[in-house]
């Protein structure tokens, strides 16, 4: 008589899978990733790096080599080695904050803001995971450029009227105002995109707000322009780097909060429409 014995069998047990959180630092690190993935960061942020350094020496070569000279502009006569080490601000902010209407934008053209949205379902830790890592990459670049235009800036205008060395008063507030300003307008660039949804009505709104309606309100009567023009987001900003103010001005303090104010409206919007619409 043979026994049947049965071998009883273990149950089998799926391998348990690993439990993932969304959380700000792995959003952040996300968006960080992607940033840097994309060939349109490297050109843009390498041209505005070149505008702001490029610029800064071509306009510190021609005070140099115009010095004295009675055809000379007389504003442009009374520059320092910080207003000319800087002027390419202007050309800079536009790389930086297309680059930033672009980081948005651009996904929203391309639809691979539903794969994004549908791994951060909360929605706004995106925005600020894009704007904070950005910020910080134009803050850095602006703050770099800026300092490098000046070094070689106030070595070509030495023994000028306009020399000026790093140890001078206001000199390092000015470089790193020039940096913090750039760094904010890659925020409002970002904030843009995610607002606007749109490319080109992303950068056309950035034109017009930092180029254009400074240019329409010089048209104003000058009792209008004194009371609007220093509370423009172009002139608030500039205020935060120049050396020397006037009545006509806002104080560096005052132009930085009147330009983060105009900053953190960008983002309330983008945020508003972010969180009530579809994509």
């Amino acid at each position: 008589m043979s026994t049947l014995t049965a071998t009883a069998e273990e149950p089998r047990t799926a391998p348990a899978r690993p439990a993932y959180r969304v959380t700000g630092r792995r959003v952040l690190s996300s968006e960080w990733a992607k940033l840097w993935s994309l060939r349109s960061t490297w050109i843009t942020l390498g041209l505005g790096l070149l505008f702001l350094v490029a610029f800064g020496l071509i306009a510190s070569s021609r005070y140099k080599s115009g010095i004295g000279s009675d055809h000379m502009d007389r504003d442009f006569a009374r520059s320092t080695a910080v207003s000319l080490s800087l002027f390419g601000t202007n050309f800079a902010q536009l790389a930086l904050g297309v680059l930033g209407v672009l980081i948005t934008a651009g996904e929203y053209s391309t639809g691979m803001i539903r794969s994004t949205l549908a791994a951060v379902p909360r929605r706004l830790p995106v925005l600020w995971s894009k704007a904070a890592a950005y910020g910080l990459v134009a803050l850095v670049l602006g703050a770099l450029g800026a300092f490098v235009a000046f070094f070689f800036g106030s070595g070509i205008v030495s023994g000028t009227p306009a020399a000026m060395t790093f140890s001078h008063a206001g000199v390092l507030r000015s470089l790193l105002g020039a940096g913090l300003y750039l760094g904010l307008v890659g925020v409002i660039g970002v904030a843009l995109g995610a607002l606007l949804r749109s490319v080109a009505g992303g950068i056309s709104v950035l034109v017009a707000t930092l180029m254009l309606i400074p240019g329409l309100v010089s048209l104003l009567p000058s009792s209008w322009q004194d009371d609007i023009s220093p509370y423009l987001p172009s002139n608030a900003g500039e205020s935060m780097f120049a050396l020397t103010h006037d009545s006509t001005t806002l104080s560096p303090g005052a132009g930085m909060l009147v330009f983060l104010c105009w900053t953190a409206l960008a983002l309330g919007g983008a945020a508003y429409r972010m969180a009530r619409s579809d994509v």
